[in-house]
């Protein structure tokens, strides 16, 4: 039997009167499923909405969901522009099997997802929240999918064909595993963009070289999917000459990193030392001494667990910062980074 959960009570901020409305709201509540659609073998699309029908909150493309999938929060990217939405909706790509009667505490969200939510559900979310947003003083976009990659593309996607901004579009998939493929083909066959489609890593690469050589001055490059798909377009683009500063990238996951060495972090408000061990984080270091900090991944993809840093030697090892925001050594994301005298200011 599925259990429907009340929505929470929204709390009113009397100091905040404009941002009582449901549009505004990006804090944790609760949605309606409306939809669940099949798009591949491995891939569902849930659309939410809100219970009593009204507007959600507008969001940048590339934005993302937290989702309450089960026993775990995930992000997961919204496939629309982001404009005055009524639904957000995800497409969820299955990471594991199936969820056994009951919902394991040890099954994974995705396959949480698949396997108990239904039209009528109601699901806790938080968001949306931006990590992945075009430039808005781009001449061009040129967009990069691999696999399930295509989600925040396919928002990029959609939101320069709203404002009629040049998108070119590259999407590397396996034969049968193309979800989004036909969104796409149909907004190139409008005008609105021009679309590549690959199925081998040899031809992808190939592609990307060529038109990472081919773009006009001005134009910005984003792109999502597996890890080597992403290295790849980061050395392609490096060896073409263009500026890091226009190579944009987004991760569902990272490689394995070692261990680091021991280092020492300092709470800045109290002078209190914390030793840090070889193979543990600096956030499982505060959180283990009572320091609340917000977290998600643990693999500095998603932006959750950043601090701010008075001083000491940082050893960045995330996937969201800036190379400027990493040479300002003001900040770090707690969950991989690493360091040498590490001041936080919590």
């Amino acid at each position: 039997m599925t259990v429907v959960s009340p929505a929470p009570t929204r709390a009113v901020d009397p100091r905040k009167p404009g941002h009582q409305h449901p549009s505004f709201d990006t804090g944790v509540r609760s949605l309606v499923v409306t939809a669940v659609r099949e798009l591949t073998d491995a891939i569902v699309q849930i659309v939410l909405e809100d219970p009593a029908g009204g507007m959600l909150a507008a969001y940048e493309p590339g934005s993302h969901l937290i989702v309450q999938a089960g026993p775990v929060r995930n992000t997961y990217s919204l496939i629309d522009d982001g404009v005055n939405p009524h639904r957000y909706a995800i497409s969820v790509l299955r990471r594991s099997a199936p969820v056994p009667a009951g919902g394991s505490a040890e099954s994974s969200g995705s396959a949480w997802l698949h396997d108990y939510v239904q039209v009528g559900r109601r699901v806790e979310i938080e968001g949306p929240r931006s990590l992945f947003a075009p430039v808005t003083t781009e001449r061009k976009a040129l967009l990069i999918a691999g696999g399930i990659g295509v989600t925040p593309i396919l928002s990029h996607t959609r939101a320069a064909a709203r404002w009629g901004r040049p998108a070119e579009v590259i999407y590397s998939y396996r034969a049968g595993c193309g979800a989004h493929r036909d969104d796409l083909r149909a907004l190139a066959a409008s005008g609105a963009i021009t679309l590549h489609e690959v199925h081998t890593r040899t031809d992808a690469a190939a592609l990307l070289s060529e038109r990472l050589a081919a773009q006009p001055m001005g134009t910005h490059a984003y792109a999502c999917g597996p890890p080597a798909f992403v290295d790849r377009y980061l050395e392609l683009g490096e060896a073409a000459g263009w500026p890091a500063d226009r190579l944009h990238s987004e991760r569902f996951e990272v490689p394995p990193q070692d261990a680091g060495l021991p280092f020492a972090a300092i709470i800045a408000s109290t002078g209190a030392r914390l030793a840090v061990p070889a193979g543990v984080s600096l956030l499982q270091t505060l959180l283990d001494n009572g320091h609340d900090v917000a977290n998600l991944c643990r693999q500095g993809v998603c932006g959750e667990c950043r601090i701010p840093v008075r001083s000491g030697q940082i050893e960045h090892r995330d996937y969201v910062l800036s190379e400027r925001e990493k040479a300002d050594n003001t900040t770090m994301l707690c969950c991989v980074s690493r360091g040498a005298e590490i001041e936080v200011d919590l």
